[in-house]
């Protein structure tokens, strides 16, 4: 597989002449030691020569000076524009550079403390004899630089200026058009598309493809958010871990991860990883959402309470002094960043709610709050006309009584909603108005306004037909892989490779995959998830309409190819070719095709890994409870990557569980 982790090399070109006068050979240097060098540490190297794309080379040697995971310099000759580039790798990152030099004896005492590998000259060319050691030390330098440079600010700019942040990536944008930021770009509107399609399965397999190294934890955080929206929170969490991973003291990870985790019902971590990080950023956002976990310690007090089903108002009044924290922690957050509605408006509801309960008056003044929210809300409504600040207003209004105002951006606010397909959102304004029903708070606007929430959910549903996140969809869904039709051209008898699945095997492997069904309980309304080709997907994918479920087919390739790869590379009498045709064709079928849907794979990527990770992935976010795996496999492993054998052990490894795997050889 390519390397998408991109080293940077800055060096001289061609044949450049020595102090002493002799010759170096400045391209041999590259293709014998540094390139090799490098590749051997898993990255990618490029020299600035080798771009070739019109417009301003220097804008792109900018970019890749600032985007590059990491930076090689051969410093032998005194040459300005190696100086230059590395000075301004320098003042950009605080490190991932490594120099190199020959000639020599030492590297001038201003980049002093830098990792250096010096390598031996004969004649102008590498020496011959001591390439392969200098070679090896420079990969295993390469290799420990990597493993610490996010921590260690080996820059001499850095060291010199200890309170120094690197800039922001984004902000830094130079070039109409760079290959990282088209790259990123494309990604994230895959991401968005899927998003809208509700296809957390799909964003998943993105978050593993993300478009280079280079922009790896911004995208990862993109696709975290994006499952976070589709109420996919375990998803979120390993997105999110994959990101933390990368930059573990990026403040929107920590705090992304602090929402999956209360979305989790993991309140403690959720409280303890932001309670650390309000020491460290005492930021409004990070205070906001603090206060969101006592908001939840005060909603699990509540719902504990003996009579919370008898008399809510009695278990609130008996709670009340946590659900004043809450209201008091997002206040706080408020004051610290008074443009942000959020905590405004929590600290606000939740204030009034501690009267309303109580029957005592809060000690903040909350009409003072209700005029900071109004005008954060507004202010941010003119800018731009989006879900959260419409529901802000429309809460505001609830708080003060003002049922016309409420309901009318409660309205609009849900048509958002829809629109966007955020889920998410719709969600949380349901649950909040939930609670506030129960409590009898405005109860006449709460019982007008709840059922817009409610109807928004229909609407989304019918769009996407169905919520897939929630227990209303298949009881069962049964993921299906396994073997192809034998091609008797390669397969069988005095070929060159063994019977596997024979067309002998085809009516009693049918009657073997009814059973199975049989044993999951299977039937009309319950979903079935496999491949196209020929023999045992098509045989599985038959079964399922037999008996009324729904099918979702992923082809690995587009429709043309993968009919020639996959199903009539072996079909004399067209038997396989009408299954395809029929299954897919079937109303209660959906087809999707991976490239498509997902772009094409990366290099080195096997489309067929790809689909099977695909299919994993969607049917374990309908829940784990409900998957069943089905294999047809003979227990060999498969002529390529992406096979059944890789099947079976991702689905054991995700969900430990065994499948139910039928043996054609025992058929």
């Amino acid at each position: 597989m390519s390397s998408t982790r991109l080293a940077f090399v800055i060096m001289p070109f061609g044949r450049k002449k020595a102090p002493d006068g002799s010759e170096i050979d400045f391209d041999a240097v590259y293709a014998k030691l540094l390139a090799p060098a490098v590749q051997s540490a898993g990255l990618q190297p490029r020299r600035a020569d080798a771009e070739r794309r019109g417009g301003s080379i220097h804008a792109d040697m900018f970019q890749e000076l600032l985007l590059a995971e990491f930076v090689v310099a051969d410093l032998t000759l005194d040459n300005p524009n190696v100086w230059y580039e590395i000075g301004v790798r320098h003042a950009l990152r605080q490190s991932g550079a490594v120099l190199t030099y020959a000639l020599r004896d030492r590297l001038p005492f201003d980049i002093a403390g830098q990792r250096m590998q010096r390598y031996t000259l004969l004649n102008g060319d590498v020496d011959p004899a001591k390439v392969d050691a200098e070679r090896k030390a420079l990969t295993e330098m390469i290799a420990a630089t990597l493993g610490d440079w996010r921590g260690r600010r080996s820059s001499p700019v850095y060291q010199q200026l200890p309170n120094l942040v690197e800039p922001d990536w984004k902000s830094l944008k130079v070039g109409s058009v760079n290959e990282f930021w088209q790259g990123l770009e494309d990604w994230e509107s895959r991401i968005e598309i899927l998003r809208r399609k509700q296809r957390p399965g799909d964003i998943l397999v993105l978050a593993e493809e993300t478009p280079n190294r280079v922009l790896e934890f911004e995208a990862l955080r993109k696709a975290a958010r994006s499952l976070l929206q589709l109420n996919h929170p375990r998803y979120a969490l390993s997105v999110t871990e994959q990101a933390r991973a990368l930059d573990p003291d990026d403040v929107e990870a920590r705090q992304i991860e602090a929402i999956v985790l209360g979305r989790l019902r993991r309140f403690e971590e959720a409280r303890e990883l932001l309670r650390r990080l309000a020491e460290q950023h005492r930021d409004g956002e990070t205070l906001g959402l603090l206060a969101r976990t006592w908001k939840d310690e005060w909603i699990r007090f509540w719902n504990a309470h003996p009579q919370r089903k008898t008399d809510p108002l009695a278990a609130a009044r008996d709670t009340a002094a946590t659900l004043r924290s809450a209201s008091e922690a997002y206040l706080e957050a408020f004051r610290t960043a008074p443009a942000d509605y959020y905590p405004g408006i929590n600290a606000l509801t939740l204030g009034r709610l501690w009267e309303h309960v109580t029957g005592r008056q809060s000690t903040p003044d909350l009409a003072m709050i209700s005029a900071g929210v109004a005008w954060a809300a507004d202010c941010a409504l003119a800018r731009n006309r989006n879900f959260w600040a419409l529901a802000t207003r429309a809460e505001l209004a609830l708080v003060e009584n003002r049922a016309g105002a409420a309901l009318d951006d409660y309205s609009e606010a849900a048509a958002l909603a829809v629109a966007n397909r955020d889920r998410f959102a719709i969600d949380s304004a349901s649950q909040q108005l939930h609670f506030l029903g129960e409590l009898k708070f405005h109860a006449d606007i709460v019982a007008k306004a709840a059922p817009l929430m409610d109807r928004a959910k229909g609407q989304l549903d019918a769009l996407l037909g169905g919520d897939t996140s929630k227990p209303a969809g298949p009881a069962h869904v049964v993921l299906f892989s396994g073997h192809m039709i034998d091609n008797p051209a390669v397969r069988g008898d005095g070929k060159a490779k063994p019977a596997r699945f024979p067309t002998t095997k085809v009516d009693a492997a049918a009657a073997r995959i009814h059973q199975a069904l049989d044993e999951i309980g299977a039937g009309a309304g319950d979903l079935g998830l496999c491949g196209g080709a020929s023999g045992s997907d098509l045989l599985f994918a038959e079964a399922c309409l037999a008996r009324g479920m729904r099918l979702e087919i992923r082809l690995a390739r587009r429709e043309n190819e993968f009919r020639a790869e996959s199903v009539t590379f072996a079909d004399p009498d067209h038997r396989w070719e009408r299954s395809f045709d029929a299954v897919t064709h079937n109303a209660a079928t959906v087809v999707l095709v991976v490239p498509d849907e997902l772009g094409p794979a990366p290099d080195g990527v096997s489309v067929h890994d790809r689909c099977n990770r695909l299919m994993l992935y969607s049917a374990l976010a309908y829940g784990l409870d409900r998957v069943s795996f089905v294999a047809l496999w003979n227990g060999e492993p498969g002529d390529g990557p992406g096979g059944t054998q890789h099947m079976v052990e991702l689905a054991r490894k995700l969900t430990g569980r065994q499948p139910i795997i039928i043996d054609p050889a025992t058929l």
